[in-house]
């Protein structure tokens, strides 16, 4: 990534939100909340989960309404404020859960909703010609006829940055717009971010990840509980006052490490291999340890904590625990083993999250919790477990009765543990355990995971974010192609010999 960045220039403002209020049945989300944007800048907008930013974004860009405040936009009062009007003025929001109709292609997409129309019929051969030529302005190799489903991740967002700008958006707003992409594709990114400042264009940038902000940002404004804390130029040396502000007090440590004496061997994995990205891995965990799997996107970290979990078929290989044999074919077999997986998307993998906290816990228990012939759930026993997971973990909820997706992102990934330690597991393994949440809240998974540790509980993880890789492993398994490339104590390894392992691809 760039280190150099080109200073905002002095542009006009293009927002400016004053005594902006929202309120929802039971919570105040927004509280007297001020924000300006000026034109060429890029602005993030720093809180923890449930800070308020989304809200207010959803505000200025229609979705929702506010109960009380001025917006004035380009000079002029907003009154009468819908999505439509909000787009018809200028205002584009890229959500992080892209918002694309994936079996249409990317011209179609752009045109959505505004399609140009020759002799009463689609003018596709002008839509394609008019998206191909923004998509050059952006240096966006894509075809304008591709299918949208065919498309990465990153190249379904920079068909949303351009969508918006042929909409000649003039206020840009970014929501988590880097959570799955790799560094090459923040690097792509990046570059359209400053070529779009250099326009002109207003830009607000919300994100978790901290170090980002360095190659983009010019000022930041932090939200807290609903309420606008302050504003100021962004500089990397005042970091730890960007995140005492952003948590209300300050973080000593942002990667809690504690040390445990390295006990029995708890888990142990023999010539796995399941598909091309899962080629004989071989691995052990101890207790008193937790284990750091690193590398580039693709390497196949993901799909071998899916194969050892067995959501994906293995083609051969052995898994102990404990030191006896288990067989596993489903996750119904691992979880029986004592061997579960916290996955990468927690909302649409590991919970449900329109159910409540305490269905969330059962669901998986429910032999533990059934009796009598008809199989009858122990309510009883139900709420003793809920209630003492819910302790053990030191997880915030209103109550046990509310929707799990209600609560945030930190919170959510305790649900997504406790459910799993009621059944006293021998071995956590986490995927991306701290995507999409906040600094504090990643403090708190990581002080869960030193608790599973000393609890003798074994815990593996895979992370994309090499200072957390480092800061929380005991030792690290980097992977390439496929393949364990290199493997490390955590004390004595660096970035670079983790990339330099992390890029050991085989010659072919």
């Amino acid at each position: 990534m760039e280190e150099k960045r080109t200073p905002a220039p002095a542009g006009k403002e293009l927002v400016k939100m004053t005594g902006i209020m929202k309120e929802f049945p039971g919570v105040k989300a927004l509280d007297d909340v001020r924000f300006n944007l000026y034109s060429g800048e890029v602005l993030a907008l720093l809180g923890e989960n449930g800070a308020g930013k989304s809200t207010l974004m959803k505000i200025l860009s229609g979705v929702y309404q506010r109960d009380d405040g001025e917006i004035l936009l380009f000079g002029k009062p907003v009154k009468e404020w819908d999505a439509n009007k909000a787009k018809d003025a200028g205002v584009a929001i890229i959500h992080q859960e892209l918002n694309m109709c994936t079996h249409l292609s990317v011209a179609e997409n752009i045109f959505l909703g505004r399609e140009l129309v020759k002799k009463e019929r689609l003018d596709n051969d002008r839509m394609n010609e008019e998206t191909r030529e923004i998509l050059n302005k952006l240096n966006i190799d894509i075809d304008p006829k591709a299918q949208v489903s065919d498309l990465a991740i990153s190249k379904q967002q920079m068909v949303e940055i351009a969508k918006a700008l042929s909409q000649n958006a003039r206020v840009l707003i970014m929501d988590e717009p880097t959570s799955a992409l790799t560094s090459k594709e923040i690097d792509d990114l990046f570059k359209i971010i400053h070529q779009l400042k250099a326009d002109g264009i207003g830009i607000v940038y919300i994100s978790h990840r901290l170090e980002e902000l360095q190659h983009i940002v010019d000022r930041v404004i932090i939200m807290r509980d609903g309420h606008f804390i302050t504003e100021m130029p962004y500089d990397i040396n005042k970091m730890d006052e960007i995140i005492a502000n952003m948590v209300g007090h300050e973080i000593k440590e942002k990667f809690p490490h504690v040390a445990c004496k390295k006990g029995k061997k708890i888990l142990e994995v023999k010539n796995l291999n399941a598909g091309p990205l899962v080629r004989n891995v071989n691995l052990e965990l101890y207790e008193g340890e937790i284990v750091g799997i690193a590398g580039l996107m693709g390497a196949g970290r993901t799909e071998t904590t899916r194969a050892i979990f067995g959501i994906d078929p293995k083609e051969s290989g052995q898994i102990f625990i404990d030191g006896n044999e288990v067989i596993i074919h489903s996750p119904a077999d691992s979880i029986r083993a004592g061997l579960v997986l916290a996955p990468e998307d927690r909302k649409k993998d590991g919970l449900c999250t329109r159910l409540s906290i305490s269905d969330n816990i059962a669901l998986p228990n429910l032999d533990m919790l059934s009796s009598g012939p008809l199989g009858t759930v122990n309510r009883k026993k139900e709420k003793e477990m809920v209630d003492q997971s819910v302790q053990s973990l030191k997880i915030k909820l209103p109550n046990a009765q509310v929707d799990a997706g209600s609560l945030s992102g930190g919170n959510q990934q305790k649900i997504v543990v406790a459910k799993w330690l009621a059944r006293e597991s021998r071995v956590v393994i986490f995927d991306e355990p701290t995507r999409g949440i906040d600094v504090a809240a990643k403090v708190e998974i990581y002080n869960l995971m030193n608790q599973l540790k000393q609890s003798g509980i074994g815990v593996m993880f895979v992370s994309s974010e090499m200072p957390e890789v480092l800061g929380m492993s005991d030792r690290i398994l980097v992977m390439c192609d496929g393949r364990i490339t290199g493997e490390f104590m955590a004390g004595e390894a660096t970035q670079d010999q983790i990339l330099t392992k992390a890029t050991q691809f085989e010659k072919k």
